[in-house]
């Protein structure tokens, strides 16, 4: 199985890369991130005429995660039991309840349990958000250890825009990332907890770093210059991670006209 992820930032303005994309890299399954749109706004015909099911989970030009698969889409979940809401009315109303937003999507693809993730940004150290993405990695990391626990057999992979740099390796620079999001202790802690359920990092393997990445600022000329952060994973449970026969960043879709900010991780895994 070829599976990959990657944050479009907009599906409907970058289906022609994606279509390309899937055909170029050969790949079985892609989760995708950043969708930014509702379900009747979907291009599932194009993937339709390419040989893919999907699933998709959105509701406005905000969020919204997919994964369409070659090799069958079962078992949807539209959310990870208990996944915490963000209220961005607290404070405000006293009617005002937190929302489950469209951050994650679960289907069984050739054997293979996946999950496209979108983690919160965070926005500040001192922001709400900053405090949801701590809760919301806290309930997939408890997830995560019950499916485990449930089956340590289990083929899981959970994938997609973590909005974390776990190592000083995966900055461009880290003082200019100091008492910023996607670098803080906390948010580093919150990752590799995750890693320590029993989930593994497959890429890091094959490209350890430093100086690759997954994600480059559209502004101040960040890709050409190198300027870049690995943010984007491929976190596989044990019974999975020890089928990983390469890993890889496609950094060709980050280039030219029409490129999202962020370039698809692709892992190969034997049958």
């Amino acid at each position: 199985m070829r599976l990959a992820t990657w944050n479009v930032n907009s599906i409907r303005s970058r289906i022609d890369r994606v279509a390309e994309f899937l055909d170029r890299q050969d790949i079985d399954v892609l989760a995708m991130q950043e969708t930014k749109c509702r379900d009747d706004q979907f291009p599932f015909e194009r993937f339709d005429e390419l040989g893919y099911e999907v699933a998709h989970l959105g509701v406005n030009q905000w969020n919204g995660v997919a994964i369409a698969s070659r090799v069958g889409l079962t078992d949807i979940e539209f959310a990870f039991p208990d996944q915490p809401g963000f209220d961005k009315d607290a404070g405000e109303s006293l009617l005002s309840t937190p929302v489950v937003e469209s951050r994650a999507l679960g289907a069984t693809c050739g054997g293979v349990r996946v999950w496209s993730l979108y983690v919160p940004n965070g926005r500040t150290l001192n922001d709400p958000h900053y405090t949801y993405k701590l809760e919301w990695l806290a309930a997939l990391r408890d997830n995560g250890t019950k499916w485990l626990a449930e089956d340590p057999q289990a083929r899981i992979a959970l994938v997609g825009d973590w909005n974390i740099a776990p190592t000083d390796d995966d900055v461009w620079s880290v003082e200019f990332f100091t008492d910023k999001t996607h670098t803080s202790q906390p948010e580093r802690d919150a990752f590799d907890a995750i890693v320590d359920t029993g989930f593994a990092d497959v890429m890091r393997p094959f490209a350890p770093g430093p100086g690759v990445y997954t994600y480059w600022d559209y502004t101040q000329l960040r890709f050409p210059r190198k300027e870049g952060m690995r943010i984007d994973f491929i976190l596989a449970s044990p019974a999975l991670a020890g089928k990983a026969k390469d890993a890889m960043v496609d950094r060709e879709e980050r280039k030219g006209k029409g490129a999202s900010d962020h370039a698809p991780v692709i892992a190969e895994f034997d049958d």
